[in-house]
């Protein structure tokens, strides 16, 4: 087999999603997710009690409801559009390459995307977290995971890992694509981006020398000392969002949603800015979830449904929820730039 023949691999990995929105598969997925020490960062015991015992007993009934306003003929969005986009990176590829899927948690497995690329004997693999934003929480989680999965290979292959990609330009401009078409529409009074929320005390894990204070200024400004901070990366995304959107800092807010138990998490809190909003005079929001590249049930379900309830209650006119980017050609080129990047 010559050098030209040898196929290179492409791991696309998304958090993951029940089988189906029924309870016991909903309390299934909890579980294993809640479970991974870098999703909640307690000891072993405390942190087992705490998710058996208490939060998949509650929460996976409410959960489920959640699930099945989000369902629909095809199933878990954020499954098939992660189908869809293995099927489309293929095409974009082509036969030099084998495009496979895997989720942090449940189906399909990492292991069983890794298990594609083996078999295709692949020379060098490109992994993708499809999470714009390093967290250790999320794609450090894959890492890891990919990492034991393939360390008792007998050949390991070149491996590549892309560990954020918030200011990866097909990313930006596939978000900014979605939202001038929404405003050619409408004339929002505000926009809101909103991502997922981590607790404080993960910031503080992975701060530099103590740089992180927590108090917002520190993100303001992106260098080697806070490169790895969630927080840090969203403000910045935000600021080329709306550079794309030609918005000043005045008509959008960086805010934070998805948070867990009583600890504190990154501010401001989206829930509790939007309900401030219409007595100011913001009636009408545009709402994006960059922290996601597929509708999911904190997009659509948290986002797009009960963020908007919460508004109209609070004396708001209008909540529009972009897409996320989903199976958009943009989205899709920008993957395909990512693999080929050396």
């Amino acid at each position: 087999m010559s050098a030209k023949n040898i196929k290179k691999g492409v791991l696309l990995v998304n958090l993951g999603t029940p089988d189906s929105p029924a309870v016991s598969d909903v309390r299934k997925y909890l579980r294993e997710f809640l479970m991974d020490w870098r999703v909640i960062d307690i000891p072993y015991v405390q942190r087992w009690l705490l998710i058996n015992l208490i939060i998949t007993t509650f929460r996976s009934p409410k959960s489920a409801k959640e699930y099945q306003r989000l369902w629909d003929e095809r199933g878990s969005p954020l499954k098939y559009y992660g189908e869809d986009a293995v099927r489309l990176l293929q095409t974009k590829l082509g036969d030099d390459y084998v495009v496979s899927l895997g989720m942090r948690y449940q189906n399909p497995s990492i292991a069983a995307g890794l298990a594609i690329l083996k078999a295709a004997e692949v020379g060098e693999m490109t992994v993708i977290p499809l999470f714009p934003h390093y967290a250790s929480a999320s794609t450090g989680s894959v890492i890891e995971k990919v990492s034991d999965l393939i360390k008792d290979w007998q050949v390991i292959p070149d491996m590549k890992y892309i560990s954020k990609f918030w200011d990866h330009p097909k990313y930006i401009q596939g978000f900014v694509n979605k939202g001038k078409k929404m405003m050619s529409d409408t004339t929002y009074d505000h926009v809101i981006f909103s991502y997922h929320g981590l607790p404080e005390r993960q910031i503080i894990k992975g701060s530099v020398k103590g740089y992180c204070q927590l108090n917002g200024k520190c993100c303001e400004h992106y260098s080697s000392k806070n490169q790895h901070c969630y927080r840090a990366q969203c403000v910045q995304t935000s600021k080329l969002l709306a550079e794309g959107l030609a918005i000043d800092a005045s008509k959008y807010t960086t805010t934070f949603q998805s948070r867990l138990g009583k600890t504190p998490w990154i501010k401001p809190y989206t829930d509790e800015v939007l309900k401030n909003l219409p007595a100011k005079g913001i009636k009408k929001v545009l709402a994006f979830s960059p922290a996601f590249v597929a509708d999911c049930l904190e997009t659509t379900v948290e986002v797009g449904e009960t963020f908007k309830e919460e508004f109209i209650e609070a004396g708001g006119e209008a909540w529009d929820l972009v897409a996320s980017l989903n199976d958009d050609e943009v989205w899709i080129e920008g993957l395909a730039e990512m693999v080929e990047e050396k």
